[in-house]
């Protein structure tokens, strides 16, 4: 999963129906005297909303120095709207040159467009969610900061202390959502006052103290004051917000249901995937994955444990596989892990750049989601890219179901997609490159990442290749329950557990138990999860399903001239696309 910056997905319920789909063709403009060139167009809106949302500054380095907090009240999201509807009002008369700026001017549309549908469906007015919500998108700024000098603290001492801004334009927000009726159900409150409360007694203070007691000796006493007194400041702000959230917003959500519904539902998936979907055709697909996978995972099981199961062979594999001891171990373990596949990798099937060799692994800070993520480089690569291992309370770590995860979130996966992309903002734009990302695509080439090493051998370790079949099989089963949850569908007759019962989050997570090798509270989070950001959850199989169908027409184009590490090359140079245009642009490299 990445962690790319806002604008960010938002659902929740009694949305308005997607728009009749939109004609996205450009036309193509030769005349050298025209004003403005597409991706100039793309690049200004990123430089504006930038200037708007420290998130986005934050997230692509762009602002030195910046202490700003997000505006995350609702005249926030309406200048972030006024924005984006004055770049959709420019877009028709910028110039579209080339094959570069004719995806550019596609994806712009669409992107601008999916964000506005889901503003007006008020879904800023209700986000609270288990993971990358706006509670924690603020906190997350002060892992992206530059720490090395005293002057990087005051910085941060000067954004903590300014916080509880944030908070109160984000009360705001959820406050006046209330008075219109659109609330997050009470699972979601509840899931948010817990993290909460985790961030509020990290190591005996809270999250925002321990950050800050990070502050190297050099600095001085006057910033080190400055810091205390932010922490603090910031620790009272979260303590506001959970008792607000608790006290006054959980008793006004009750009654909220847990499913957002059909029309709710398409405008997440949109914003997700980049494509208006058959949602009947992804969940008869999303089954018929979840039951080819079930077979090669039994026959896997075996394998590693005569007469097993999939789900007795991963709890055995817990038990007397081969596991690290230690959260600064499992850390350095990683670490290692993404320093190998860079040197392996490079040469023979990608052609990694310089500033793309450097990846760090890390662990994630408490109070998050139980989901591993990655974060972005800056544009100037100051701050290298990162995946972060959540340990959930854990100190021994099996390795069986690390190693395909960390292909996925590091590399090839999002690391050598991302940071790739961040190496040619320049030839694209920056737009393309950074936060016009869908999640569909991004999630879609590390699931593929996955399925390659798989193909190139390196899933060998004792239970390495169940460990990858597992997470293929979680992210069939999140295609079925996402959309079987949401859409109040019924299992299959010839379901294997539960057939004939209506999806709920009790009949989702009983389903998921018995079909995967996680631990439950992962189980418990990732419920959690697709029931606050409806249409994610599916972006993985689909995205998956249309990077493999554009790689074998690919082939079958080409030929015995097919050179996969040339398609790699051409594919990871495109820049970001949705699912509508995916399929189509990765068969013609």
């Amino acid at each position: 999963m990445t962690a790319i910056g806002p604008p960010m997905p938002r659902t929740g319920a009694d949305a308005r129906p997607w728009p009749a789909r939109h004609d996205h063709r450009v036309t193509t403009v030769t005349d050298a005297d025209a004003p403005t060139g597409v991706r100039a167009l793309a690049d200004d809106y990123v430089r504006r909303l930038a200037d708007l949302d420290t998130r986005v500054a934050t997230t692509l380095g762009t602002h030195p120095g910046d202490d700003r907090v997000p505006d995350l009240s609702p005249d926030g999201q309406s200048a972030a709207d006024e924005l984006a509807r004055g770049v959709l009002a420019a877009l028709p008369s910028a110039v579209v040159a080339d094959d570069d700026d004719r995806r550019c001017a596609r994806l712009l549309r669409e992107r601008l467009e999916a964000q506005l549908a889901v503003s007006e469906t008020g879904e800023h007015l209700r986000a609270l969610r288990n993971i990358f919500g706006p509670h924690q998108q603020v906190r997350q700024l002060f892992d992206l900061m530059p720490t090395e000098t005293s002057d990087d603290w005051a910085v941060v001492a000067r954004r903590m202390a300014k916080l509880p801004q944030a908070y109160s334009g984000y009360v705001a927000s959820l406050t006046e959502g209330s008075r219109r009726g659109l609330h997050a159900a009470p699972r979601q409150v509840e899931t948010v006052v817990g993290q909460l409360d985790a961030w509020l007694t990290d190591a005996g203070g809270s999250w925002f103290q321990a950050f800050v007691t990070k502050a190297p000796d050099v600095t001085g006493p006057t910033v080190r004051d400055a810091l205390d007194d932010a922490a603090g400041a910031a620790t009272a702000a979260a303590a506001e917000l959970r008792d607000f959230l608790a006290r006054e917003y959980l008793p006004a959500a009750q009654g909220t249901p847990d499913g957002v519904g059909a029309e709710r539902y398409r405008v997440g998936a949109r914003l997700s995937t980049g494509s208006d979907l058959d949602l009947a055709e992804a969940y008869a697909w999303g089954w018929d994955e979840f039951r080819r996978l079930d077979a090669e995972m039994r026959r896997e099981a075996e394998a590693v444990l005569a007469g097993a199961g999939p789900v007795m062979a991963m709890r055995h594999l817990d038990e007397n596989g081969a596991a690290v001891d230690g959260v600064d171990e499992v850390r350095a373990w990683l670490q290692q892990m993404m320093d190998t596949a860079m040197d392996e990798l490079d040469g023979g099937h990608f052609d990694i750049a310089a500033p793309v060799r450097t990846v760090q692994a890390m662990i994630a800070p408490s109070g998050s989601a139980a989901a591993p993520y990655y974060t972005r480089p800056s544009l100037d690569f100051s701050r290298p890219g990162r995946t972060w291992l959540p340990t959930l309370g854990q100190h021994r770590f099996p390795l069986w179901g690390l190693i395909s995860t960390w292909y996925h979130e590091g590399v090839p996966g999002h690391h050598l997609q991302l940071a790739q992309w961040t190496h040619l903002a320049d030839r694209l734009s920056t737009y393309q490159t950074s936060i016009g990302s869908v999640s569909g695509n991004t999630e879609g080439w590390a699931l593929y990442s996955e399925r390659l090493m798989d193909e190139l051998g390196y899933l060998t370790p004792p239970g390495a290749r169940l460990g990858y079949l597992d997470a293929q099989q979680m992210r069939a089963i999140r295609v079925v329950i996402d959309i079987g949850m949401h859409l109040g569908l019924q299992v299959p007759a010839d379901s294997p557990l539960l057939a004939g019962a209506t999806w709920t989050p009790e009949v989702a997570r009983e389903f998921f138990g018995a079909h995967s090798g996680r631990p439950g509270p992962f189980l418990d989070s990732e419920i959690v999860r697709y029931l606050g950001w409806p249409g994610q959850a599916i972006s993985y199989k689909l995205g998956e399903r249309a990077w493999l169908a554009g790689r074998d027409a690919a082939m079958t184009a080409r030929g015995a001239d097919f050179d996969l590490k040339a398609w790699h090359a051409a594919a990871l140079s495109l820049g970001s696309l949705g699912l509508d245009d995916l399929t189509a642009e990765l068969a013609r490299l």
